[in-house]
């Protein structure tokens, strides 16, 4: 018999059945999506396409906020938080579905068409995008139906009320094989999507181009070697990545072709095979992202293999009066970069190699741009497939549109690496250490003060070259209590780092990097 105590025990286990029942389809719409999607194409699955279309169409107030927060864990911020949204949704159309009422079988239909339409805005959508959703939705509502059916009796409203509480066992093994095929498809989705495109044999089967044009040595010292300081060279599993991909796209050599059209003498498009038919060079180049906070992580050195850029526009013919060399990624980023810029006779070049490997898929693979001196978001296009010579009071960038500098070269700025901040230290002497960089203009000196002491001079480490950043160091006898470092750089042009603090955004950061010490 069914006593009192009972059913508040029951009602509460009916109420989380529910809720899962319906966070379990709604993953199973998620999970088979991806799955139907990876033979048309990734960025078609009904999850991606709605993050994607999030970052589009988010305000620019969103942008900075995630970036400032969150950093290159941007896109793992917006996935938890997708993946939030998705439970708390499907947990409410879980408990509001009904045998003879199906309103979550309905809630999930109204994600769907906003995920379908998502995914016909994405670059060369067709008809076809459209079915992943569709698929996805069909299993996740069965699935909730099926899961619902098993929450009630006979009775369409009435749940059932015994002693075991519903077909407990039954419902269990019908949840976790659903919860269990429903995270099988999405990953075999985006491991059938990634072999489909041949992406992992293309990098795999990667040969490096022969380069007799090297980058000079470094020479010994470049690198100051002070355990926690930042490392000269960069290596590509911490170069930080910003970008607005939220799914790395997969192009093959194979595929990739590049179109130069606009405002030139010849349209031309060149392939994988004219590109590694021409002359590669090797440079050593520093790139920083403007969203880099005074300070921050987001700046990184590494040897390039590539082409130089100058090289492919004078074989299209720049007309005179074009100014912008508008890039496009093959999923739809743009970035404007200044063509003067691009043959001054800087190293500009199309990169292919990253530290004598491959590129990395998250990082351009198989081909992207690299500019000394300008920061990333007018110049660094990665998974570049597109040139249209232009110019900038007739095109917009990706970013540009959204009220961010259209130039864009990089600022004088310095950081202090160590000692930690709030590090305790024993008084008496000790190493401060950092970086600086101004990329194509270089570094002249570095200084250093404590509190509002004089400035003093810092050791710099040889100079690779301007377009590279420059270590230093300084040493100080450390006296006990708390203290405030300050650093700034000078170039080789005479700017002075600014001492005003002001944001990123719309042409990079300025002010003193400034670290507390503590000294016991």
């Amino acid at each position: 018999m069914t006593t009192v105590t009972d059913r508040p025990t029951r009602t509460r286990h009916r109420f989380i059945a529910r809720a899962v029942s319906g966070v379990i389809a709604a993953a199973s719409v998620i999970g088979f999506g991806e799955l139907i999607a990876a033979p048309i194409q990734p960025n078609s699955s009904p999850f991606f396409a709605v993050g994607t279309t999030t970052v589009d169409r988010a305000p620019e107030w969103a942008r900075e906020f995630a970036i400032h927060t969150f950093g290159t864990n941007d896109k793992p911020a917006l996935f938890i938080g997708m993946s939030i949204a998705m439970v708390l949704i499907g947990a409410l159309a879980g408990l509001v579905e009904r045998p003879r009422r199906p309103i979550g079988s309905a809630i999930l239909v109204v994600l769907s068409l906003v995920s379908i339409y998502a995914a016909m805005q994405r670059i060369g959508a067709d008809w076809t995008y459209a079915l992943p959703t569709v698929g996805g939705l069909i299993v996740g509502v069965a699935v909730l139906r099926l899961l619902n059916a098993n929450l009630f009796g006979t009775q369409a409203e009435q749940p059932r009320i015994d002693n075991s509480f519903l077909p407990r066992r039954k419902f269990l093994v019908l949840a976790a094989s659903a919860a269990a095929a429903a995270a099988a498809a999405g990953a075999a989705g985006r491991y059938i999507g990634q072999r489909i495109a041949g992406i992992v044999e293309d990098r795999a089967n990667f040969r490096l181009p022969r380069v007799t044009d090297r980058a000079k040595a470094i020479p010994a010292g470049t690198d100051i070697g002070v355990p926690g300081s930042t490392s000269f060279v960069t290596p590509n599993d911490t170069f930080y990545r910003i970008d607005t991909a939220l799914q790395v796209p997969q192009l093959t050599t194979g595929d990739w072709q590049l179109h130069i059209h606009g405002m030139v003498d010849r349209e031309i498009t060149i392939d994988w095979n004219d590109l590694m038919g021409r002359e590669p060079i090797e440079r050593v180049i520093t790139l920083t992202c403007v969203s880099n906070e005074v300070g921050g992580p987001l700046a990184g050195n590494a040897t390039w293999i590539g082409y130089r850029i100058k090289d492919l526009l004078d074989e299209a013919g720049v007309h005179p009066d074009a100014d912008m060399l508008l890039s496009t990624s093959v999923d739809g980023f743009t970035s404007g970069t200044p063509v003067e810029v691009l043959r001054d006779g800087r190293d500009a070049i199309l990169a292919v190699s990253m530290n004598a490997q491959p590129l990395p898929l998250e990082h351009g693979y198989p081909v992207r741009q690299v500019v000394p001196g300008l920061y990333g978001f007018v110049s660094a296009c990665k998974w570049v497939v597109d040139w249209e010579l232009t110019r900038f009071d007739k095109a917009q960038a990706y970013w540009t549109k959204r009220g961010w500098g259209d130039k864009a070269p990089i600022k004088t700025a310095s950081r202090i690496d160590v000692p930690a901040a709030l590090a305790p230290m024993q008084p008496g002497p000790i190493v401060i250490a950092g970086t600086a960089w101004a990329q194509h203009r270089g570094i002249e000196k570095v200084e250093v003060r404590i509190g509002d002491d004089e400035w003093k001079p810092a050791t710099l480490a040889p100079e690779y070259s301007i377009d590279t950043w420059r270590q230093w160091t300084w040493e100080w006898d450390a006296p006990t209590g708390n203290h405030i470092a300050q650093v700034r750089a000078t170039d080789l042009d005479g700017n002075v780092q600014v001492e005003e603090r002001t944001p990123p955004i719309p042409g990079g950061s300025t002010g003193w990097h400034t670290r507390t010490f503590i000294v016991r």
